[in-house]
C-alpha cells in the first residue's frame, strides 16, 4: 500500500514536527507501507533508503498547486496523510484546501489530516491582494458551505482528522462541530531512538559523555528552545536550587529550533546570557541539536534523574518531548494549563506547578531530590503512561484505523 504524507517540516530540519514526521513514516515502513513524503526544499530526509522523499515545494502557496497536482497525480497514492500547523506552511491557506483537490482527483483514496497544534492555522489576512482573491475563487470553487476560514476545508473534506490533546480536539470540535463524528485522539508517542538500558549501561555512558560523576545529580529539560517553553523559570528555579544543593547539574537537550517561531531565533542565545548571569553556567550544559534517528539523545535522558517541562501553555499531551521522558521512566515536573489531559496525575505520573513559578518549580525539585520514595513512584507512573498512552503499536494501530473501513483489507 501506498501512503503519501505530506509535511513542509523533514529532517535535517530542526523541528519537533520534523522528528514527528520521519518517525511516523519509520513506523509505516516497518509495517510494510511503501511511503513518499512531499517536503520542503532542502529537507532531503535521513540516509533511510525505504523512504522515499520528495522536497519540491518551496514556499506552499497558490503559484504552487499546480506542482502540487502534478506530482499528486504522479504518485497515484492509496492514502494521503498531511502532517498540519499553520507555522509550517508560513500560515498560507493554500494547503488547506488539499483534501478537496485531492478528492476531485482521487475520489476514493482517504485523506487524513493530523492537527500538530489546533492553535496555529492559516492566516488568509497576512497574505496580498491578490492570494485573498485567489482565495475567495478556491472557496467557491470547494464549495462555500462549512469552510473554514482558518481551516479551509481540512476539516470538512478530510476522511479523519486527528487531534494529538484533548485540548486540540476540543479547539478543532469548536471550529466545526461535525468533525467530531471523525475526530480520532492519538497523542504522538516518542520521536526518538531509544537505547536499551540493561543493567543501567546506557546511563552509565549518557554520564561518561556528559563528564558526570556518580553523585552530581541531574535536572533535564529535553525539546527544541523557543519562548513559550518557559525556560527562565527553570534557569531560576535550578539558581535556588543549586544554591542549597552543590551536586545540582542542569541539562538541557535540544538546540534552536528550524521554523520561524516568533522570538526564536535570539531565544536560545538569551537563556544562555541568563545562565551567566544567575551565575549557574559552570552547572549548566548545552548539548545542541541532535539526531533522533541516533542515540545520544536516549543516553542524555538516561543519564537524567528528573526531568522539567515548565511550558507557558502547560503540558499536554500533543508533547512529544514528553512522550520521549516518560519511555525512559523519569520523574518529570510539569506545568498546568487551561485544559489539562485527563492522563496526567498529580504525584502519581508527574509533579505540577503553575507556569511561570520558579520558587514552585525549585520546591519541587528540592522535594524530588531528598525523597527516593516520591522519585520511585514517578518513575512507575511515568512507565505506566507510557505504556497507556505513547506506545507506537498502540497509535500506529489507529492512525491505520483512520484510513478504514477502504483500506482495511490492505493494512497489514
Amino acid at each position: 500500500m501506498k501512503i503519501l504524507v505530506i509535511s513542509a517540516a523533514y529532517p535535517p530540519m530542526h523541528a519537533g514536527e520534523a522528528t514527528n514526521t520521519y518517525h511516523l513514516c519509520r513506523q509505516l515502513v516497518e509495517r510494510g507501507m511503501e511511503v513518499h513524503v512531499l517536503t520542503s526544499v532542502g529537507n532531503v530526509g535521513t540516509d533511510d533508503s525505504k523512504i522515499y522523499v520528495h522536497p519540491l515545494m518551496q514556499n506552499w502557496d497558490w503559484f504552487e498547486l499546480i506542482r502540487f497536482r502534478s506530482f499528486l497525480k504522479g504518485c497515484a497514492p492509496d492514502a494521503v496523510f498531511l502532517m498540519y500547523i499553520g507555522l509550517m506552511y508560513k500560515f498560507h491557506p493554500m494547503v488547506t484546501f488539499l483534501p478537496t483537490l485531492c478528492k476531485r482527483l482521487f475520489p476514493n483514496v482517504p485523506f487524513v489530516t493530523r492537527y500538530e497544534s489546533a492553535f496555529v492555522g492559516a492566516d488568509p489576512s497576512k497574505t496580498g491582494l491578490t492570494s485573498r482573491v485567489f482565495r475567495k475563487l478556491m472557496v467557491r470553487w470547494a464549495g462555500a458551505r462549512d469552510v473554514a476560514y482558518s481551516s479551509g476545508t481540512l476539516l470538512r473534506d478530510s476522511d479523519a482528522v486527528i487531534a494529538l490533546c484533548e485540548r486540540h480536539r476540543a479547539m478543532l470540535v469548536n471550529e466545526w462541530p461535525p468533525v467530531s463524528d471523525k475526530m480520532k485522539l492519538i497523542p504522538p508517542p516518542p520521536n526518538l531512538f531509544i537505547a536499551s538500558n540493561a543493567a543501567g549501561s546506557a546511563r552509565a555512558r549518557g554520564r561518561k559523555r556528559l563528564g558526570l560523576t556518580h553523585d552530581d545529580f541531574v535536572v533535564t529539560f529535553f525539546g527544541y528552545l523557543y519562548p513559550i517553553k518557559g525556560i527562565d523559570t527553570l534557569l531560576r528555579a535550578f539558581a535556588a536550587v543549586s544554591a542549597q544543593r552543590p551536586e545540582a547539574r542542569l541539562l538541557f537537550i535540544g538546540g534552536k529550533v528550524g521554523l520561524d517561531v516568533e522570538g526564536g531565533a535570539s531565544y536560545f542565545d538569551e537563556m544562555q546570557a541568563l545562565a551567566k548571569e544567575l551565575h549557574i553556567d559552570g552547572r549548566t550544559t548545552w548539548t545542541g541539536a541532535f539526531k533522533s534517528e541516533e542515540e545520544e539523545a536516549s543516553l542524555y535522558l538516561h543519564a537524567s534523574d528528573v526531568c522539567v517541562l515548565p511550558f507557558l501553555e502547560g503540558v499536554q499531551l500533543n508533547n512529544s518531548s514528553f512522550a520521549s521522558m516518560v519511555a525512559h521512566g523519569l520523574p518529570i515536573i510539569v506545568t498546568r494549563g487551561p485544559m489539562m489531559d485527563k492522563a496526567f496525575v498529580d504525584r502519581g505520573n508527574v509533579l505540577t506547578c503553575e507556569p511561570r513559578d520558579p520558587q514552585g518549580v525549585a520546591s519541587l525539585l528540592l522535594e524530588v531530590m531528598n525523597r527516593a520514595d516520591l522519585r520511585e513512584r514517578l518513575r512507575a507512573g511515568a512507565l505506566k503512561l507510557a505504556g497507556e498512552w505513547f506506545s507506537w503499536d498502540s497509535a500506529m494501530e489507529r492512525t491505520l484505523a483512520a484510513l478504514r473501513p477502504r483500506l482495511s483489507d490492505k493494512v497489514v
